[in-house]
């Protein structure tokens, strides 16, 4: 069996695909892709799942990869999607994180399914669009801006910028990667100087936007809009990781967010940025075990 493909059916009809890393005897960590991304954004270096005992399971949320499209979802949605799978492989109890896009995400699971989750953690994750008190696009690169701007303006308006560039990715991811790099600091840029960092998003991005933009398009959409839960009814243990470089998403929100979530703890990544977050990992996977 190919574990990087799994076919889970959805009880409305829709097709989840996911991804299983690790020892089979390990601790099941959900991990959720960021934006854009796929199950196949797992971690770096796998070694280090041996090496924390840990079973990374992935999927790709709807729209991207080999996962069937789901219009007008929210962020909180997920949760359906994610007790769906977590049935499928028999998942009773398990940690589950996020990296940027997926961040949010991680949050929703958090909130809605504390009866299964043990911890729950957030890298570079942004915070709600109507955070009280937060300037949302205070410090944000000017890629980004440019994007969300364009999803509070609707998919008519996000669909026709996001497509090309899902384009491109098929005929050159690297080309991709490369135009990236303009948008980001230099922390970031030396990140993605890691030949491992930089083949696995590689990979990830390549499967992620194989089908177009529509997962992307997607995910934006719902992070402009209402998430569908509160983050602050959240009762299990949250820790939020964020580089104090990270002009993507702004260190401002790893604040909001530590503070909006009750018991949460918050780590800041010195002199790291969105991407070089990742270097976080063996302290993340250690503190979601416990």
């Amino acid at each position: 069996m190919d574990e990087t493909a799994l076919p889970v059916p959805t009880p409305d009809g829709r097709l989840l695909t996911a991804a299983v890393f690790g020892p089979h005897d390990g601790h099941p960590v959900l991990w959720l892709h960021g934006t854009p991304g796929s199950r196949l954004l797992s971690v770096p270096d796998l070694g280090l799942l041996s090496r924390a005992g840990v079973r990374l399971v992935t999927y790709d949320r709807p729209g991207y990869g080999a996962s069937t499209r789901r219009p007008g979802r929210s962020v909180g949605d997920v949760v359906g999607d994610v007790r769906t799978l977590a049935d499928a492989l028999a998942l009773q109890r398990f940690a589950v994180a996020g990296w940027s896009g997926g961040g949010p995400h991680a949050l929703a699971v958090a909130a809605l399914m504390g009866d299964r989750v043990t911890r729950c953690a957030a890298l570079s994750s942004v915070a709600p669009l109507d955070a009280p008190g937060l300037d949302w696009f205070a410090g944000m690169s000017p890629g980004n801006v440019e994007e969300f701007d364009a999803a509070l303006s609707g998919e008519a308006t996000l669909e026709p910028m996001l497509a090309p560039v899902a384009t491109a990715v098929a005929d050159d991811v690297y080309a991709f990667i490369a135009a990236l790099r303009a948008d980001l600091p230099d922390v970031d840029r030396a990140a993605l100087d890691e030949p491992a960092i930089d083949t696995l998003l590689a990979t990830a991005l390549a499967e992620a936007l194989r089908p177009g933009a529509a997962g992307w398009v997607d995910d934006d959409l719902a992070f402009c809009r209402a998430w569908g839960f509160d983050v602050a009814t959240t009762r299990v243990p949250v820790g939020i990781w964020h580089g104090t470089e990270d002009t993507l998403v702004p260190v401002a929100h790893a604040g909001w967010l530590t503070q909006a979530i009750p018991g949460s703890q918050g780590h800041l990544a010195m002199g790291t940025g969105h991407i070089g977050v990742l270097d976080e990992l063996p302290d993340v996977l250690g503190w979601l075990l416990g």
